[in-house]
């Protein structure tokens, strides 16, 4: 009997289709090549500015430095002498994590009031919250400081977490997340089941959306943590000082020492690229997901 198997599997006949699919066609390796080359361009520019952290002010401006020095420590203590940075980092993950965590909580729950529920004014809400995004912040920087003043906001971390977690993007994104991946016949179940309304978002609803929920908040951190024009607004002491606002001021004190500003430049986007790195596939994910509707 296994003898018959072996003859039999022996015989099969791959056709000539799958054989030349099996083969490496050169259209292929071409396109795998300039992809390739494509990520060594774009990666290529950060690379030399973490190289230059760790070189002295001499070696960044008479030569091209490709590979590490040993003066990346030297450079942050030095940029620490004049500017607070391990205090500006405190600051900045204060701000974007509490902004992220709250704007992602507040934005989903937004979302899924414009999804799943129809009331008079539903969609011209919708698209004043849409129109938003199309504003830059710039334009509001003078009412914004006021309203902050006359709160007594100013250099506060509040200042900048709860403007900012208003995220119109996050709720535009998850809203056609919803529409497209999650049935009002998931609701309508739990509802009759006697659960609240709060109880069917937290337990059902939320769990549900977290691709999407997900990928904006990632893209909503980095945004915060770069944030520049608005903490220079709202924050004139040198404690709440956050980031950005550390970058700027060290490449005004340290004028010709480049190593002390490109050490706390490339100190700055390691927060950024682990965020990243770790919600990469958030990010993919969350963008294809509910893209399909069966």
């Amino acid at each position: 009997m296994s003898d018959k198997k072996i003859e039999l599997s022996e015989n099969i006949v791959i056709p000539e289709k799958i054989k030349s699919e099996r083969k490496i066609r050169p259209g292929r390796i071409l396109l795998y090549a300039f992809l390739i080359l494509l990520a060594i361009i774009a990666f290529f520019p950060f690379y030399i500015m973490i190289i230059n952290a760790s070189h002295t002010s001499l070696d960044i401006g008479t030569k091209l430095n490709l590979l590490p020095g040993d003066q990346f420590i030297n450079n942050i203590v030095r940029a620490q002498q004049g500017q607070n940075v391990i205090r500006g980092f405190k600051n900045s993950l204060i701000i974007a994590v509490t902004t992220t965590i709250i704007g992602g909580y507040i934005g989903a729950l937004t979302a899924y009031g414009f999804s799943k529920y129809r009331f008079p004014g539903n969609k011209i809400l919708f698209w004043i919250v849409v129109g938003s995004m199309m504003f830059p912040a710039q334009l509001g920087l003078i009412g914004y400081y006021q309203v902050c003043n006359k709160l007594g906001l100013i250099n506060t971390y509040w200042a900048l977490i709860l403007p900012n977690a208003a995220m119109a993007n996050l709720v535009f994104f998850v809203k056609m997340y919803m529409d497209a991946s999650i049935p009002d016949a998931i609701i309508e179940s739990a509802k009759i089941d006697g659960c609240g309304e709060f109880h069917i978002f937290n337990r059902i609803v939320l769990p549900m959306s977290i691709p999407s929920i997900s990928a904006m908040c990632i893209l909503n951190f980095i945004a915060v943590w770069n944030n520049l024009i608005q903490a220079s607004v709202v924050l004139t002491q040198s404690e709440m000082f956050t980031v950005p606002i550390i970058i700027q001021n060290v490449r005004g004190f340290y004028r010709n020492d480049l190593g002390a500003v490109y050490g706390v430049i490339a100190l700055s986007i390691i927060p950024i690229m682990i965020v990243f790195a770790v919600g990469s596939k958030y990010i993919i994910g969350g963008m294809v997901a509910g893209a399909v509707k069966e």
